[in-house]
C-alpha cells in the first residue's frame, strides 16, 4: 500500500474506495425488494425457452422434409431405371419377335442358320426374364383390357365368355406392369 505524506491525503484513497462499494451495490428499497433496474429473470427463462421450442420444432421440420427429400430422390432414381428398362425392352420386342418368326418358318431344322437363330432367341429371352420381363399368358385364358387386346371375336358356345381363342402377337409384362399388350382373338 501507499504510504500518504500527510493526514489530508490519507483520507482520499478510503473515500474512493467507499463510493466505489456504494455504486456495485444494488439499489434495494425497503425491506429488501427488488430495485426497478433489475432484471426479470423469470420473463427471460420463459423468452428462452418459447426460442428454444421454436428451434426444436425448426430442427424437426427440416429433418422431416431431408427425410422426405431422400426418399423422392431414391423413389425417382428407381423409376427413372424401370423407365429406361421399359423403353429398351419395348425397342427389342419386335426384334425377339422377328427370331421367334424366323425359328417358326424355318424349313431346315438342322442347319448351322437355325441352330444360331436358336441360341440368340434363348439367350435374349433368358436375359428379358433376369430383367424382370414376362410373356403374358394367352391362349384358354380370360380375357382382360389392360393385358389383351382383343382384335378379332368369334362365336363359339363350345368355349366360355371373354376366352382367349388365338394369340396373334404374344404380349409382355414388366413388373407386373404392361410392356406391351397381346393381340388376341376372342370368343363369344
Amino acid at each position: 500500500m501507499k504510504k500518504w505524506k500527510d493526514d489530508k491525503n490519507a483520507s482520499e484513497p478510503q473515500e474512493a474506495a467507499g463510493a466505489q462499494l456504494d455504486a456495485a451495490a444494488p439499489a434495494e428499497s425497503d425491506a429488501g425488494a427488488p430495485a426497478e433496474d433489475a432484471p426479470d429473470y423469470q420473463a427471460i427463462c420463459l423468452e428462452k425457452d418459447k426460442q428454444i421450442t421454436e428451434l426444436i420444432d425448426r430442427l424437426q421440420r427440416s429433418l422431416a422434409e431431408f427425410d422426405n427429400f431422400r426418399k423422392r430422390t431414391i423413389k425417382e432414381k428407381s423409376s427413372m431405371y424401370d423407365d429406361g428398362v421399359k423403353d429398351a425392352f419395348e425397342k427389342l420386342l419386335p426384334v425377339f419377335d422377328n427370331l421367334e418368326r424366323a425359328l417358326f418358318m424355318s424349313e431346315v431344322k438342322d442347319g448351322n442358320l437355325y441352330k444360331g437363330i436358336e441360341m440368340t432367341f434363348r439367350q435374349l429371352g433368358e436375359i428379358m426374364a433376369k430383367m424382370g420381363v414376362e410373356s403374358l399368358p394367352g391362349v384358354g385364358e380370360q380375357f382382360d383390357p389392360n393385358w389383351h387386346h382383343a382384335v378379332a371375336h368369334i362365336e363359339d358356345k363350345s368355349l366360355g365368355d371373354n376366352v382367349i381363342v388365338e394369340e396373334l402377337q404374344k404380349g409382355y409384362k414388366y413388373k407386373d406392369k404392361p410392356l406391351r399388350p397381346s393381340m388376341v382373338k376372342v370368343a363369344n
